[in-house]
């Protein structure tokens, strides 16, 4: 089956609501505008639940269908948030608000969702229910984790959940899928060496943070070098320092750096977490150092279930002739909370040649909106086909 015709006739619409949304750009929990948005949107639709303030500022809809015969529900998620980027696409469009951009198709897949949520309110051509879950703060402030733990699942009766985003680089209304990991663990780390300070011409009065600092950020890549199998996949990136002095001629007391570690398992993960602390540790005590190390674990693996992922790219197929095999993505997705509380699936869906997300130049592509709209839907009409 094809892209539904409905949402080819809908397209003027829901690009409006998206161009709307990315005009208006909220941050992590504050989508207060955008919530009221979709909340009102669904009350339109004639929704038969909508619940707000859902993992602070979540939004659910549940559509019941002609018959429910089964007592099968399915989630539906879309993140409302937008990124602290200022825009440099020039649209006539673009973001109003300083410092935040719908830099990464937030704006389209909220859109998206809406779409599917106003054809399945008008048509509930299948038996069971739909639960379509906004969820604000993905980029980094673990809103799925909130909604779960808020009891979104068992208070909605959700039994399996999917998900979707938009990838530059596929052809726009294509899709890709893989099944098990898919999106990677995203951790945080900061080190903190303390030595001995002093005239940066007498170092040997010194214990040197700096030389500490240096070796660490060497040695730490031997822990994909070296610790993890070769076909593990691990990164170790520290990406900022910050020194107590900012003399030219002063070696410092302490260092701190900062870093994230992105893995694909749970045991990869914890390995990294421990190489980190001996590293640094041993680090240390070489040099006559200290140290501290503060660890934070972030969103977890994100995995595909097996059948969920097969039935998700079927539809895909009938959407668009074809699904192919997506990535690994060493991106972090915080979709991963739902599908450790429940299977289901996570599919991308081709936003074309367009700049890459998180880029102060990229947009979502609306010629891909009946395609998402139209998995969404045969999502559900297939999982729950009419009685």
């Amino acid at each position: 089956m094809p892209v539904k015709n409905r949402f080819a006739e809908l397209q003027t619409e829901i690009t409006a609501w998206r161009r709307d949304l990315h005009e208006n750009p909220e941050i992590l929990f504050e989508t207060h505008r955008t919530s009221a948005l979709v909340a009102d949107k669904l009350k339109e639709f004639g929704c038969d639940v909508i619940e707000t303030g859902i993992g602070r500022t979540g939004v659910v809809g549940v559509i019941r269908g002609k018959t429910d015969t089964a007592g099968k529900v399915i989630g539906l998620r879309a993140d409302m948030d937008a990124l602290p980027i200022n825009e440099a696409t020039g649209l006539d469009y673009a973001s109003k608000t300083p410092n935040a951009m719908h830099a990464c198709g937030h704006d389209g897949h909220t859109a998206m969702l809406l779409g599917a949520a106003k054809y399945l309110s008008e048509t509930r051509n299948f038996d069971g229910t739909v639960v379509v879950i906004f969820q604000p703060a993905e980029e980094g402030g673990g809103g799925g984790r909130e909604m779960c733990e808020d009891g979104m699942m068992e208070r909605f009766g959700i039994q399996e959940v999917y998900g979707m985003h938009n990838w530059p680089g596929l052809p726009v209304g294509s899709f890709a899928i893989r099944p098990g990991a898919f999106f990677a663990a995203t951790d945080q780390f900061e080190v903190t060496f303390e030595g001995r300070g002093g005239h940066a011409a007498k170092p040997h009065d010194t214990v040197d943070t700096t030389v500490m600092s240096a070796q660490a950020v060497l040695a730490l890549q031997t822990i994909a070098s070296r610790n993890a199998d070769p076909v593990d996949q691990v990164v170790v990136s520290v990406t900022s320092f910050e020194t107590s002095s900012k003399a030219f001629n002063v070696i410092p007391q302490k260092v701190t750096m900062r870093g994230t570690v992105r893995t694909m398992s749970p045991e990869m993960r914890a390995l990294a977490e421990k190489r980190i602390n001996e590293i640094c540790e041993g680090v240390a005590a070489t040099f006559g150092g200290t140290v501290e190390v503060q660890y934070f674990r972030g969103y977890p693996v994100m995995v595909n279930s097996e059948e969920q992922t097969t039935f998700a790219a079927g539809v895909a197929e009938k959407v668009a002739g074809a699904c192919g095999e997506a990535p690994l993505v060493m991106g972090g997705e915080d979709f991963a909370f739902m599908l450790e509380e429940r299977p289901g699936a996570y599919i991308l869906v081709g936003n074309g040649d367009t700049a890459m997300v998180h880029h102060p130049q990229y947009n979502f592509n609306d010629e891909a909106i009946p395609a998402g709209c139209s998995w969404w839907a045969e999502i559900v009409e297939q999982r729950m086909p009419a009685a």
